[in-house]
């Protein structure tokens, strides 16, 4: 990455003269990150993938998204908001739009670095988020409906490897996409903020100390759904291998610090399949579609994990619903 745009940032934002080379950051499956010295001091960049910001209602989902993290800092929650500038969030160099940060020392946790103590903490600190604001009010999403066979067509002659992958599983993702359609109507019709994505990659920890980060999907979406994916990813999901004394805790956690059950653990089980979304997104990465060629690398890896947790997650469904039941 050229040092033009930041030097450009550092003289727009006036942050200081340019220390050396912005390094990447971890992480950045959909933007891109950076850890930035200047004579002012150390900031993160987020710099937005140009192909999300043509999406038609981008703009408006990150106002959204702004005036919610305000929330939460007013609230105390921990979290790494983005910097104002001339009463800004969200800035534009040449097209290129990007936040800035604070830089906060502290790393996300790999899957066996979680404990039952963190598990704790994110289950108090996702109630707490939670309680900020909750509106009797349906839980709107649209229906999923994707062509997984224009992907498994597109992948015969694109990439054997991802179609030897899909194609087995055409069956699983037609009927996981029918069952979530119908179980999102039986949803209780409350909503709260939500982050949407406060999963292990972005909690960074400072030994006892921890901040939220990635901020820009918090909008007002259903707290089961949410809490129960949580639960899922901070347990294990995301290796294949939960481990339901970690599963437990994060929701027994969130219930001490005054969050509330579903009726129906069931309906939110087949309610979570926004993998689905992330892999139809990530198949187009592979196949070059919306996307820049050098994403098509990450696309295909991407494929390869959410496929394997799609199966997964249909293998233990029954494992996930007997541990909800006991609590």
């Amino acid at each position: 990455m050229p040092n033009k745009i930041f030097e450009e940032i550092c003289k727009q934002l006036n942050l200081g003269e340019l220390q050396q080379t912005p390094t990447p950051l971890k992480g950045g499956f959909m933007h891109k990150m950076f850890s930035m010295f200047t004579s002012n001091g150390r900031f993160a960049v987020k710099l937005l993938n140009p192909y999300v910001m043509q999406r038609e209602t981008v703009f408006e989902n990150y106002a959204v998204a702004e005036s919610l993290e305000k929330k939460l800092e007013a609230a105390n929650i921990p979290i790494l908001p983005s910097l104002t500038f001339n009463g800004t969030k969200m800035q534009e160099i040449d097209g290129q739009f990007f936040y800035v940060f604070e830089y906060f020392n502290g790393k996300p946790l790999k899957n066996d670095e979680i404990t039952v103590e963190h598990c704790r903490k994110i289950g108090q600190y996702l109630a707490e988020i939670h309680s900020i604001e909750e509106l009797d009010a349906p839980y709107n999403r649209n229906e999923i409906n994707i062509d997984w066979d224009f992907f498994i067509t597109k992948m015969e002659f694109a990439n054997d490897e991802l179609y030897q992958l899909l194609k087995p599983i055409r069956d699983l993702l037609y009927e996981t996409q029918a069952k979530g359609n119908a179980a999102i109507k039986n949803l209780p019709a409350v909503v709260t903020i939500c982050h949407n994505d406060m999963d292990s990659k972005n909690v960074l920890w400072n030994e006892n100390a921890c901040r939220i980060i990635d901020l820009e999907c918090l909008t007002y979406s259903s707290p089961f759904i949410e809490l129960y994916e949580m639960a899922l990813c901070w347990s294990g999901y995301e290796k294949c291998d939960i481990d339901f004394k970690l599963f437990k805790e994060l929701i027994l956690s969130y219930k001490t610090s005054g969050g509330q059950f579903p009726e129906s653990w069931e309906t939110v089980y087949y309610s979570s399949y926004g993998r689905l979304e992330w892999l139809e997104y990530n198949a187009k990465r592979a196949l070059g579609i919306d996307c820049g060629e050098d994403e098509k690398e990450m696309g295909i890896s991407e494929v390869k994990e959410t496929i394997a947790h799609i199966i997964y997650y249909s293998k233990v469904k029954d494992d996930i619903l007997n541990c909800l039941s006991t609590l």
